[in-house]
């Protein structure tokens, strides 16, 4: 059952029950309480109260990776396992619980037995525990999990208001259920009503419990083995329960009707598609269903039809689900789903879980997520599982590394805890053993450094084995780097050394805290820390050079490795620039693609690392790739052995100048733009998507324009972006990406954002698009918003308004299809597919089912017939024929005949389809007859299967026939009585030959249960074999009736009446199957003769001749006298009746028959009447009986007694011969039969007349005979020459035929009816008029036949028109005189020719000269009507070109007669039109010339269209072009050319070239174009300038005096074109500089100037950088503008470049070259040309032709010192003899230190003296730094800009400047005193302090120290300490300044000052620490405090191992210490 409850106006529960077979038993009341109470009693044993609830945190649960048996997707799945909830019994437990829980965002809640638990939805807080007297079947909650509603076993439903912990109302829905669950399910939802909910009203609510509707409604009709779950669905405004259940339906729909508290059911679906509807969900339209057998399937919700089913996966459970909650599943509709589901296991071994053996005492309540593989390596790792966690980020490619410094800082916490004591030596070895074991698996060199650090070491041999450990770590990373820094510089090599120091200082500080700390060790010695060059790390070149030999592409893969993350990125830029970078394009020139990688990598990292500073951090990354120093820049020989790589040659370098290039916009897009974008989004777009991207970012609609002009109209400017085409472009996508995603109809916000960005649109044609756009994506039903804009659109005049007009119409059909629950549009694009829908929309039987189908046919203009025919079928198949029947009244004749046609047909079709299936079972032919019994099957199970089924069959083509009579016969009846179908005789019969054939097929079926179809209907065979059946029925009745023994007066008359009915049913039913009540008659009689059943042949002879006084009675009273004479004669048994004269009635019914029969018997039959004549008179003399007397001949049939005939006769028959009637009367009737035997031979009429009588009366019949064929001939004839005409092709001969058999005068009259009724078929009325004109000449009727003519010809052309679109109905069949008035229609159509107006003039003696004087102003007046109308009517022309339109024109010219009257017009029209419209004006004016050639009324010549023209041109300009023009510009677009201003730049072009004096169009074009602004638009101009004067040039001749002024013309215009053309070269490529632009005019300096540029340096050096000017681009354009050769340019400034010091007019010599200028020679073709065409060039492989340019630099440097080597004494040289005697010689001068120091790494020439001297050079010519003066700078500069008291600013850059200051290296060269000083005057006196302990020098740090402490304040500096020293790297030295104060504390007896402070446990403590406690204790004494002393002393001696006993008193105590030993 389903039960809804309204709770409170708010929510409504939806109850499912069970359907259950309830038996009432009447029991007293004391007896049902007692056996409620035993139930519960019973009960109660068994259920416990699960009332111990406990919650438990992350902590306390358990996590774990989960594998489901062996399945395929389980592989490296993982899934976290978390315990939330523990439930205990507090009483014992004896049964397992019955267990039921449900989550959601309101809560959740836990079902155990009786007990109800609720949690909030993430189980962190308890909210209610209740225990119910029965178990608990359903729960849940509702309003935001303020209500909770609880089904109870017994049936009780309890509404719980939860924070108040109240019941509100409590109901018994249905009665206890013993076994089974009484609710399977609950749902509750939600509704819009008011209620006590809102207002938090509880005595309201309470009070509401008797106003609760609760409506029962049974199921058990449709799913009768019981529910097992149900969903709610939602269509349109309705509610849907759909229930899934067992038995006759799985699944039924019911629609709920909540204000009538009504359920009503509307579709089901039978068990023979699944199997017990176990589970389901719905989305949208479509219902999901999983059923016992495992299957899933998909139904359509509204029909429940099912669409698709997955046979083959067997599921065990399924969700659908989104991406983010289930509970959204609803919302985000069937597009953005995802199915999980839970398969049966095939073919696997399955573990079952078995419970436990006793009752569970636990119920756990567990969390299973899905895992990351991070987190479940974080809690691997917190758990200290290292192995476990190794194995793990092995298999799922995580970073092991972390592993290792997760273990070794574990390991270092076990360190830590061992320095108190807590582990043994041995294991504490062990540690460090696995210390070190897992520090060598560490790849980061500053985590390693750190952890040797930081690590509490406890003996001195392990502390300096493992920073020794970390600074070979460091300087294994760092040698190359201290190297190059001392050899070039600070500049070059700032934060390598950075790194550096910060791992070597920290050694060294560590080395000072383990002196400090171990005071037997000595301290560092001097030569580390002593004068400034030995502080100084001295690189051991050996070192250096090995390293750079073995330094490969691995080792710098691990160097980027160690690069720690928190690096700045300025800094670690800085390093990669100068450092990394050269060093590996010199020394692994192969890496650097996998350093283009890492910086790649490493860019994109900060967009999620460094958030702030993105994205200009990320391009600084990326392109220091770029702009790092080649190897050639550091001045290095060796360096020019890297062949620079190219971009092409490397993917990840390609990879990384792209990212540069779209990082370089992504600045742009953030900082210019304000539009920030993920680059990983950014990657994806171009230049117009990143404006789609831009618009969406703006959120409200109404800031689009004001954004568009601030932010992306700049963007689309500087892109030259087309801006509306764009606009357009964005809406589109906009609409494909809405609508592909689900979206509700309240989702509008795009559709405003599309509306707003159509109002920036300015083109028309594009607004249009877009509208069309919106229209075609918006949400139906539309909102308002859209309605509105297509309202606006529509009441616009613009060619596309109809496509509005069609999608408008297109939108009403979405929502009408939306109402049926259809979504899918494009079903609307078949013919088929729409009628499909209509057949639909009909089928679903709606109140407007009908007009929306009507709609849909009208909208696609499909015949509505269609609409009426398939809602007919519909009602008749639905049993409603009246509705049906009222449908066809109440439409138009024309659609009513129709639809009566076709109904007629359907119904044959559908009675012949019925009467096909039902014959597939073989039956005999006589269960046609509709006697369907199983006699005349074979008596088997199968026959009587065969013969249900086949009743079953018929009585439903019954029932179909039945409708089909109910709706077809009424609508033949109406359209006969209607008149419709007058006109069509054939048509009429046929309708009423169909009508009759349905109403008999009907009447069969209805009244005698026969059942054919209407193919049998026409079957005559059959028909009579019906009728054979059918009597042979009624004569057994009739002999069963006779043989019963009834009463005799009742027998009598009932045997009548019963006789009476049958024989009526008989006979109708004769007529039925097509035979007469006479042939019936004639029939039975015959049959009764056979019989011998005299008295009813008789009876039934007598009726025929008085009812039926014909030749076929005649023929049967013939053949009944032939029989009876032959039974007679052959003595045949009959019955007789008594009394009856047998022979007297013979011979009556001879004498009828001879009266009646037709000729062809007549002869026959008066020799029969004279035979039985004779018959009779031997009758009469007969013996009769015993009365003597022969009764008078008897009225034929009479049944009188002979003795009352004789009584009152009055004559006497005795005097005859009595004979013997027994022998006499068969021999006389046996002569009879011989004499009138029964032959087949045909007798004529008139074979047998003699007289004239008999003549006449056959003439006259003949006569009659003739009229009444006459009338049916004409009548048949009519019909088929109807028929013929209506013919498509029309055979004219076969109708001519048809109409001479008809009068003439009637043959033109309905010839001419013909004609009138046709309308406007001019094929049908011309194959008429063709017949009639043949008609009228054969019969001489000349009247006739000119009217035929006259039609002919009007048809001809009525048919012509009509393919040219023309209509000829206003005209047709009138005089000629109304012909002209086509005329105008005729010309504005561009399909009529010049011929075709001749030719309708002529045909209908029209003035042709009027005809084309119109067609010409026509022709000439077309475009400036266009151009002043615009709208539909503009838009249904083609508008044709000025010139096309000239042409005509003038072509119709030489057909005038005369010309005078077209040229007084058109000069009348002249005046009339536009003065701006030049091209209509030129028109007119070019036919008037022609015109008025032969007339001087106007004088027109070719000056004045010129200056026409040239006026047109300027004008056009002024006005259109110019204003565009400058607002273009002022825009900022480089062209002004677009779709607008490209057919204006045309209209000029085609004045221009109309002007014929050429020097004036060259004038006028000139003139246009200086006024447009230097661009490509004006070289354009000057363009158009050069081919007027070219042209104009080669009409003249050299003789010409024109010819000489078109040549200067020709050159100035040339030499314009070239300047102007490369000044807009250099302005398009941003070279438009004064210095270039004054170069304009000498083109070949301009380029060689223009290869000089500062961007080609600036490129080099930084290639990723955009915005660099094309050289080579500008270069070959300006050499093209100028006609220059690029070839000779380039070889002229190769040799300029390549070789200076030569001049350039004297041939370069081998020997003129120097080493500096072949060198850069070889390094350009090694930098242009790859490797491969090098060494073909050199014949030698590439690294000897390095080599060789090495050598060459090398030489050049010696050049440059004027010392002469050749490569060959070079080569041979001794390079170590070489090198000390150019520093013996040259040591003074910079560049030969240099040389030496490259000459000295290059050929490894390591000698200490030489290098002495060359490091103190380098350092005198300050090519490396002073490490001093560096660290102090950076130390001191804190303290320029602070001051006291510091901010805390400035507090933090003085405390991290003290760690500075502990990692330096070069203490001993700094001013320790002066830093200290600078801390004591910002009062930081600890900091002074720690300064003071870092004095290498022991007496002058004993003796700082000692004066400090004279004058400090302690406490302060011990606050100090606390505040800024209790951390970080400085937290050692806190121990030691705090020492050193407490100690001079102690040592001035100042305990006075720190006696009442927080520090005075510290000075306990450092009294204990020092072992000076007796002086404390003393001072304690001193000021009676007795009992702190002896607290001191008690403590002391604890901690000495002497603890004192408890019992003893402060004075003895004290006592005892002072007089104890020290």
């Amino acid at each position: 059952m389903w039960a809804q409850l309204p709770l409170y106006g708010k929510s409504s529960a939806w109850l499912l029950e069970r359907c259950l077979c309830v038996i009432s038993v009447t029991l007293s009341g004391h007896a049902f309480a007692t056996m409620i109470s035993i139930y519960l009693s019973e009960v109660k044993k068994f259920f416990n109260m699960w009332n111990d609830i406990e919650l438990l945190t992350n902590d306390d649960t358990g996590s774990g990776r989960l594998n489901i048996c062996s399945r395929q997707e389980c592989g490296t799945a993982l899934y976290q396992e978390d315990t939330l909830v523990k439930i205990t019994s507090s009483e014992k437990v004896l049964l397992n619980p019955k267990l039921y829980a449900c989550n959601s965002s309101d809560g959740c809640i836990i079902v155990a037995d009786r007990s109800v638990s609720l949690l909030d939805s993430i189980c962190q807080s308890f909210q209610m525990h209740i225990q119910f007297d029965t178990e608990v079947d359903v729960v849940g909650l509702c309003q935001k999990g303020q209500f909770l509603v609880v089904g109870e076993r017994s049936g009780n439903l309890h509404l719980i208001h939860v924070p108040s912990k109240q019941t509100l109302l409590t109901n018994v829905l249905v009665q206890k259920s013993e076994n089974e669950k009484t609710y399977l399910n609950l749902i509750i939802e939600k509704d819009n009503a008011d209620g006590a909910i809102d207002k938090m009203d509880m005595i309201t609510a309470k009070k509401l419990q008797g106003m609760i509707k609760t409506a029962y409604i049974s199921t058990k009709d449709y799913h009768t083995l019981g529910c097992l779950n149900f969903v709610i669905g939602y269509s349109m405004n309705n509610i849907l329960l759909i229930i899934g259940g067992k038995g006759d339906c799985v699944l039924s729909k019911w629609e709920v009707d909540p204000s009538k508290n009504l359920v009503s059911v509307q579709s089901f679906a039978d068990s023979s598609m699944i199997k017990d509807a176990v589970q389901f969900q719905v989305i949208d339209n479509l219902l999901f269903v999983l059923d016992k057998e495992n299957i899933l399937s998909m139904w359509d919700v509204y029909s429940l039809t099912l669409i698709w089913d997955w046979p083959l996966v067997h599921i065990e459970e399924f969700l659908l689900t989104t991406e983010s909650d289930s509970s959204s599943v609803i919302r985000q509709g069937i597009a953005s789903l995802k199915l999980i589901i839970l398969t049966v296991p095939v073919n696997k071994q399955v573990t079952l879980l078995r419970s436990p053996e006793g009752p569970v005492s636990v119920l756990v309540l567990r969390s299973l997520t899905e895992a990351l593989p991070e987190n479940r390596l974080s809690r691997l790792l917190h758990k200290h599982k290292f192995t476990e966690a190794e194995n793990f980020a092995v298999q799922f490619g995580l970073d092991v590394e972390l592993v290792y410094k997760v273990k070794a800082s574990a390991i270092l916490e076990k360190l830590a805890s061992s320095s108190i004591g807590s582990y043994g030596q041995t294991v504490w070895l062990d540690l460090v053993d696995e210390a070190k074991e897992n520090l060598h698996k560490i790849q980061d060199n500053h985590f390693v450094v750190n952890y040797c650090i930081n690590t509490p070491w406890l003996t001195y041999e392990t502390t300096q084995e493992m920073l020794n450990y970390a600074k070979i770590r460091v300087l294994r990373a760092q040698a190359r780097l201290t190297t190059f820094y001392g050899a070039f510089g600070p500049e070059k090599f700032r934060f390598p050394l950075k790194i550096f120091f910060s791992f070597y200082v920290g050694l060294s500080t560590w080395c000072l805290l383990v002196h400090s700390y171990f005071y037997s060790l000595p301290p560092p010695p001097e030569q580390v820390v002593g004068k400034e060059q030995s502080s100084t790390p001295v690189p051991n070149m050996t070192t250096e050079a090995d390293f750079e030999s073995s330094f490969d592409v691995k080792m710098l893969e691990d160097l980027l490795n160690t690069i720690c993350a928190t690096i700045p990125i300025k800094e670690l830029c800085l390093w990669f620039k100068n450092v990394v970078i050269p060093f590996v394009r010199r020394v692994v020139p192969k890496g650097q693609n996998i350093l283009a990688k890492w910086l790649e990598q490493g860019a994109r990292n900060l967009e999620l690392t460094d958030k702030v500073n993105w994205p200009e951090n990320g391009l600084q990354m990326a392109e220091v790739f770029f702009t790092s120093k080649n190897p050639g820049e550091l001045g290095l020989a060796s360096s020019w052995r890297w062949i620079p790589l190219k971009c092409g040659d490397c993917e990840e370098v390609h990879r990384l100048k792209k990212l540069v290039n779209d990082l370089q916009e992504l600045v742009d897009l953030y900082r210019k733009y304000s539009c920030k974008l993920a680059l990983c989004d950014f990657e994806k777009e171009n230049a117009s998507t990143i404006v789609f991207r831009m618009f969406d970012k703006v959120l409200a609609p109404e800031l689009i324009p004001s954004i568009l002009e601030k932010f992306i109209k700049p963007y689309i400017r500087e892109h030259n972006l087309q801006q509306d085409e764009l606009l357009l472009r964005y809406i589109k996508d906009l609409l494909e990406r809405c609508c592909t995603r689900s979206t509700s109809v309240f989702e509008t916000a795009w559709e405003a954002k599309a509306i707003a960005v159509i109002g920036c649109i300015s083109d028309t044609d594009l607004i249009f698009d877009a509208v069309l756009q919106i229209m075609h994506g918006a949400v139906v039903p539309w909102s308002a918003a859209v309605e509105q804009l297509v309202k606006q659109h529509l009441e616009m005049k613009h060619v596309k308004v109809k496509l509005l007009q069609e999608s408008s119409r297109l939108m009403e059909m979405k929502k009408l299809l939306r109402g049926y629950g259809i979504r899918d549009t494009n079903l609307l694009k078949d013919k088929q597919m729409i009628m499909r829908l209509v057949k639909y929309i009909l089928k679903q039987d709606t109140p407007t089912s009908l007009e929306d189908a009507l709609n849909i046919v009208a909208a696609y203009m499909l015949p509505s017939v269609e609409v009426y025919i398939l809602r007919m079928v519909d009602l008749i198949d639905r049993d409603r024929g009246e509705e049906s029947l009222n449908l066809l009244k109440s439409l138009p004749l024309a659609e009513a005949e129709k639809v009566a046609e076709r109904l007629s047909i359907w119904a044959r079709l559908v009675l012949q389809k019925e009467a096909d299936n039902s014959e597939e079972i073989y039956l005999p032919r006589c269960l046609h007859c509709g006697k369907l019994t199983a006699d005349a099957l074979p008596s088997t199970p199968l026959a009587l299967l065969i013969l249900v089924e086949y009743r079953s069959r018929w009585e439903s083509t019954q029932r179909l026939i039945y409708r089909v009579y109910t709706i077809a016969t009424p609508a033949g009846l109406i359209a006969a009585h209607r008149g419709e179908l007058k006109e069509n005789p054939l048509k009429e019969d046929e309708c009423k030959a169909n009508l009759k054939m349905f109403e008999t097929l009907a009447s069969l079926q209805e009244d005698f249960g026969i059942f054919i179809s209407v193919k049998d209907y026409g079957n005559h065979l059959l028909m009579s074999q019906l009728l054979e059946e059918h009597i042979k029925a009624y004569e057994s009745i009739q002999s069963m009736a006779k043989s019963r023994k009834m009463q005799a007066t009742n027998s009598k008359d009932d045997s009548k009446t019963k006789n009476r009915s049958t024989e009526s049913r008989l006979y109708r039913l004769a007529l039925l199957l097509q035979r007469t009540e006479q042939e019936l008659g004639a029939k039975l009689a015959l049959r009764s003769l056979d019989a011998g059943k005299i008295e009813e042949a008789l009876k039934i002879c007598r009726d025929l001749y008085e009812h039926h006084y014909n030749e076929q009675t005649g023929k049967l009273l013939f053949l009944a006298c032939q029989k009876l004479c032959h039974m007679l004669g052959a003595d045949v048994p009959m019955i007789t009746p008594k009394g009856l004269n047998f022979p007297a009635v013979i011979n009556e019914m001879a004498c009828q028959a001879a009266t009646i029969c037709s000729p062809d018997l007549l002869l026959d039959s008066l020799e029969l009447c004279k035979y039985t004549l004779a018959a009779k008179e031997i009758y009469g003399q007969c013996q009769i009986e015993n009365y003597g007397f022969i009764a008078k001949a008897a009225s034929f049939g009479a049944d009188k007694d002979p003795y009352e005939e004789w009584t009152y006769d009055d004559f006497f028959s005795e005097d005859g011969i009595v004979l013997d009637p027994q022998m006499a009367l068969p021999v006389a009737y046996e002569t009879i039969s011989s004499l009138v035997p029964v032959a087949d031979n045909k007798m004529y009429p008139l074979d047998s007349l003699h007289d004239g009588k008999m003549l006449a009366d056959a003439k006259s019949f003949l006569i009659a005979m003739k009229q009444k064929s006459t009338s049916v001939i004409v009548a048949a004839v009519l019909a088929l020459l109807h028929k013929v005409f209506n013919c498509r092709l029309i055979d004219h001969n076969l109708a001519l035929g048809y109409c001479t058999i008809l009068p003439k005068d009637d043959m033109f009259e309905n010839l001419w009816n013909v004609i009138n009724n046709t309308r406007h078929n001019y094929n049908k009325i011309l194959a008429v008029a063709l017949v009639g004109a043949q008609l009228a000449s054969h019969y001489g009727e000349a009247g006739e036949r000119q009217k035929f003519e006259e039609l002919i010809t009007d048809a001809e052309w009525g048919i012509q028109f009509g393919k040219l679109g023309i209509s000829f109905q206003t005209v047709f069949r009138q005089p000629s005189v109304r012909k002209k008035e086509l005329i105008r229609t005729l010309v504005q159509n561009p399909n009529v020719d010049t011929d075709l107006i001749l030719k309708y003039c002529r045909t209908f003696m029209l003035d042709s000269d009027a005809a084309l004087q119109l067609c010409i102003e026509t022709l000439l007046l077309q475009s400036a009507n266009a151009n002043q109308v615009e709208g539909d009517s503009a838009g249904d022309t083609v508008k044709q070109p000025h010139s096309t339109l000239l042409a005509k024109s003038v072509k119709i010219i030489p057909l005038l007669k005369s010309t005078k009257d077209l040229v007084i017009s058109l000069s009348g029209i002249l005046h009339k039109l536009d003065p701006y419209d030049y091209e209509t004006i030129e028109n007119v004016l070019r036919v008037i010339q022609r015109a008025d050639e032969n007339s001087t009324s106007i004088q027109l010549n070719q000056v004045s269209l010129d200056t026409l023209y040239m006026s047109a041109a300027r004008h056009v300009f002024e006005k259109k072009l110019k204003p565009k023009v400058f607002e273009l510009t002022k825009a900022g677009c480089s062209s002004v050319i677009n779709k607008e201003t490209t057919k204006t730049v045309q209209t000029i072009q085609s004045y221009l070239l109309s002007i014929v004096n050429p020097e004036w169009a060259v004038a006028i074009a000139h003139k246009i174009a200086q006024e447009l602004p230097t661009g490509p638009d004006q070289i354009q101009a000057l363009k158009f300038c050069l081919y007027l004067a070219e042209k104009w040039l080669t009409n003249t001749t050299t003789k010409d005096e024109s010819h000489e002024k078109a040549e200067i013309l020709l050159k100035k215009l040339r030499m314009q074109y070239k300047r102007s053309a490369t000044e807009t070269v250099l302005i398009t490529h941003k070279l438009s500089t004064a210095e270039h632009l004054k170069l304009t005019g000498k083109p070949a300096n301009l380029i060689a100037l223009l290869y000089e540029h500062s961007s080609i340096n600036q490129r080099i050096q930084n290639p990723a950088s955009r915005d660099y000017p094309d050289i080579h681009a500008a270069a070959k354009e300006i050499a093209e503008i100028n006609n220059l050769d690029m070839n000779k340019i380039w070889d002229k400034l190769l040799e300029k470049w390549l070789c200076p010091n030569i001049p350039t007019d004297e041939p370069i010599g081998v020997n003129q070259l120097t080493f500096a200028q072949r060198s850069r020679a070889l390094k350009c073709l090694i930098y242009l040309a790859d490797a491969d065409t090098v060494e073909s060039l050199f014949k030698k492989p590439i690294e000897k032709v390095k080599y060789f340019l090495q050598c060459f630099i090398y030489l050049a440097e010696f050049e440059t010192l004027n010392i002469p080597y050749t490569y060959e004494s070079f080569h041979r040289s001794p390079k170590e003899g070489m090198i000390k005697g150019l520093w013996k010689n040259h040591s003074h001068e910079p560049t030969a230190a240099r040389l030496v120091t490259e000459l000295s790494l290059e050929y490894k020439v390591y000698d200490p003296q030489l290098w002495s001297g060359l490091l103190q050079k380098l350092l005198g010519f300050n090519m490396i730094p002073n490490f001093s003066r560096a660290w102090r700078s950076v130390i001191l500069a804190p303290f320029l800009a602070a001051s006291c008291p510091p901010s805390p600013k400035q507090l933090e850059a003085c405390c991290e400047c003290f760690v500075v200051l502990l990692k330096c290296p070069v203490l001993a060269d700094l001013d320790i005193l002066g830093i200290a000083r600078q801390y004591a005057q910002l009062d930081l006196t600890a900091f002074a302090l720690g300064c003071l302990l870092l004095i290498p020098q022991t007496a002058k740090r004993e003796q700082q120290i000692q004066g400090f402490l004279s004058s400090c304040n302690p406490e302060t500096v011990l606050q100090q300490v606390d505040e800024h020293m209790n951390t970080g790297e400085v937290a050692s030295f806190a121990s030691q300044i705090r020492c050193l104060i407490l100690d001079n504390i102690i040592n001035e007896k100042q305990y006075e000052r720190f006696l009442k402070t927080k520090y005075f446990l510290l000075l306990k403590l450092q009294v204990m620490n020092t072992h000076r406690v007796k002086e404390l204790v003393d001072y304690l004494a001193t000021k009676s405090c007795m009992d702190d002393a002896a607290a001191l002393i008690i403590e002391y001696q604890k901690r000495c191992g002497n603890p004192i006993l408890a019992d003893r008193s402060s004075c003895d105590i004290l006592k005892m210490f002072l007089s104890g030993p020290e």
